[in-house]
């Protein structure tokens, strides 16, 4: 970007007078050259453009923040669709219409005190025209600016009612026993499990999973970490992601196209202001969003740009572009991010009522107290109940053998059958690890039969069978007799009486055909 002097130096020495005149400043000089140099002289110093920045209406120092967040400069056509235009007029026009005085929009405000230029820059689509601040002007305006935010710990919104703070829902740990859960069906490749979206992408950012792919000195370290730990692992990884995308995540809309956002500066901001408010205090979430909307409504999009980034609501495929639809998109943020910070136990929620949507927060100090603890019970008839707050790395490593039955609030339910075992044997598993685990962590107490069921299946693998078969039945073995004689023999399985035999899949019409042209009419029962 052209720095101060190079874009002073364009103005004429009326134009010039006026951006002197707005910094308190009067002119010693009539040559542009000379007019320019004194300016730059009086300008670039820290605390003359302290003051000027702070006697900016609140609508001006929003559009310098804005240039600011956005490296000093945006293209025009969107910063004037926020900011309004400057006025084109001649400097005999100018001069008697005098349009500092009554600035018709934020840019021209911002024009006249020579803070905000225009010109074009080189891009990828040709040149483009933009607003721009002379480039060593912005740095000292994006240094004050940057320290200023820095200073400001008045957090934004207010206390929750009582109301808002009804029903709470404190932070747990939950998601380390979901992640335990989603780790094992991606490890068994379980057929029909959809993953949880959301916790795969946390588990991603963390390299615990790559590319969808379970990592296993990653998976290990995480399930034998303590509680504690890994939930700090989770946090800490979230913190710092570069790739972990809030705005993509939010199951409410889709974002389509080649655009790119900054989710690692989005979650910096917002947890700046998350972290302003007082801990241990329940604070309202619409008063917070509104707050956010109010005073940094372009917290996720530096150029203020509402109409390029192609994102649609899922219930219905509509397109939400322009301010309009703030509240569905940057305010559905907000609250997906006070979200996440509830699943990692840094912030409680709560809400009117149970089953409601969360109206207010608490930043929480969270800290799992207890860590291993309960006791594995296992039934002669194979069944498994694993407590929630037993060893994560174990639980895993049962699951990998077993049928999952629906898990209950605080245990996991399992049962063991040679379909399981089956599975685990494509996966390198044998019996006798799930009955050496078992022993291990029940003190020895496996009941008998199980034992001996593991032993056999591991020695003779399936040794009886249930099954869902079609039996054509007749009443004179003749008839069978001459169905074997038939073409429908082929159609024909095992014979399990003089009088039944086995249908083959899918055979049943051929039979019943075959049958007719042996002058017998038959029916299927179901």
């Amino acid at each position: 970007m052209p720095d101060l002097f190079h874009t002073l130096l364009k103005y004429d020495i009326g134009h010039l007078r006026i951006i002197a005149g707005s910094w308190g400043l009067e002119l010693e000089t009539s040559e542009v050259d000379s007019a320019t140099e004194e300016l730059c002289a009086s300008f670039l110093d820290l605390e003359a453009v302290t003051e000027t920045i702070e006697i900016l209406p609140a609508d001006a120092r929003s559009a310098l923040t804005a240039l600011v967040e956005s490296n000093g400069k945006i293209e025009w056509a969107v910063f004037a669709r926020k900011y309004g235009e400057i006025r084109e007029m001649g400097e005999g026009k100018r001069d008697r219409e005098r349009p500092h005085l009554k600035p018709i929009s934020i840019a021209e405000n911002l024009f006249y005190r020579g803070i905000l230029a225009k010109a074009f820059f080189d891009t990828d689509k040709g040149a483009q025209e933009f607003a721009y601040i002379p480039e060593d002007l912005f740095e000292i305006i994006g240094e004050e600016m940057k320290e200023e935010r820095g200073k400001s710990t008045e957090p934004l919104g207010r206390p929750a009612t009582p109301l808002e703070k009804a029903f709470e829902t404190p932070a747990s740990d939950r998601i380390l026993d979901d992640a335990t859960t989603l780790l094992a069906a991606l490890r068994l490749s379980r057929s029909g499990f959809q993953p949880d979206t959301q916790l795969a992408a946390l588990l991603a950012t963390a390299g615990i999973l790559i590319k969808g792919a379970p990592q296993a000195e990653k998976v290990k370290s995480f399930l034998e970490a303590s509680r504690a730990n890994a939930l700090k692992m989770l946090a800490e990884a979230w913190q710092s992601s570069h790739e972990f995308d809030e705005l993509r995540l939010i199951p409410t809309i889709t974002c389509e196209g080649e655009w790119k956002n900054q989710p690692l500066v989005t979650r910096e901001f917002l947890l700046d202001l998350v972290n302003a408010i007082p801990q241990n205090k329940w604070w309202s979430i619409p008063a917070f969003v509104r707050a956010i909307k109010e005073k940094f409504p372009d917290y996720q999009r530096p150029a203020g740009d509402y109409d390029s980034w192609f994102i649609k609501r899922t219930s219905d495929g509509q397109y939400l572009r322009g301010f309009a639809y703030w509240d569905q998109v940057d305010g559905a943020l907000v609250k997906f991010f006070i979200q996440i910070m509830h699943w990692l136990g840094m912030a409680d929620l709560a809400s009117p009522e149970e089953g409601k949507e969360a109206t207010s927060f608490r930043l929480s100090s969270f800290a799992q107290k207890e860590e291993e603890r309960g006791k594995i019970t296992v039934s002669s008839n194979g069944k498994i109940v694993v407590p929630r707050f037993f060893s994560r790395a174990v639980r895993y490593q049962i699951s990998r053998f077993c049928e999952w039955d629906e898990e209950k609030a605080d245990e996991y339910q399992y049962h063991v059958s040679a379909h399981s075992l089956t599975n685990a044997k494509g996966q390198g598993l044998k019996a006798e690890q799930l009955l050496s685990l078992l022993v291990k962590y029940t003190n020895g107490t496996v009941p008998p039969a199980l034992v001996k069921a593991l032993k056999q299946w591991d020695a003779h693998g399936t040794e009886a069978r249930v099954e869902k078969l079609l039996v054509l039945r007749v009443n004179r073995p003749e008839i069978l007799e001459e169905m074997r004689k038939s073409k429908a023999s082929k159609f024909l399985g095992e014979i399990l009486s003089p009088n039944a035999v086995i249908i083959k899949s899918g055979a049943e019409s051929k039979v019943l055909a075959a049958l007719a042209e042996l002058g017998l009419l038959s029916e299927i029962e179901t």
